[in-house]
């Protein structure tokens, strides 16, 4: 669980860009960066990282 509830909401009640990736307001309408017209919310669960080695080197 989050240490300040309140910051981690408010980090991610967020609308992403489809075209730029920007991070605009959850209410906006057009990207604040491109004036793309496609936002999607911003995904509410942090991603887990890829696993095996970083590198790609496989071990060997």
């Amino acid at each position: 669980m989050a240490r300040f509830p309140e910051a981690e909401a408010r980090r991610l009640v967020k609308s992403v860009c489809m075209n730029c990736s920007a991070t605009n307001p959850i209410r906006a309408k057009f990207c604040r960066k491109c004036g793309y017209s496609k936002l999607r919310p911003k995904n509410r669960e942090r991603r887990k990282a890829a696993g095996g080695a970083a590198g790609g080197s496989g071990g060997h």
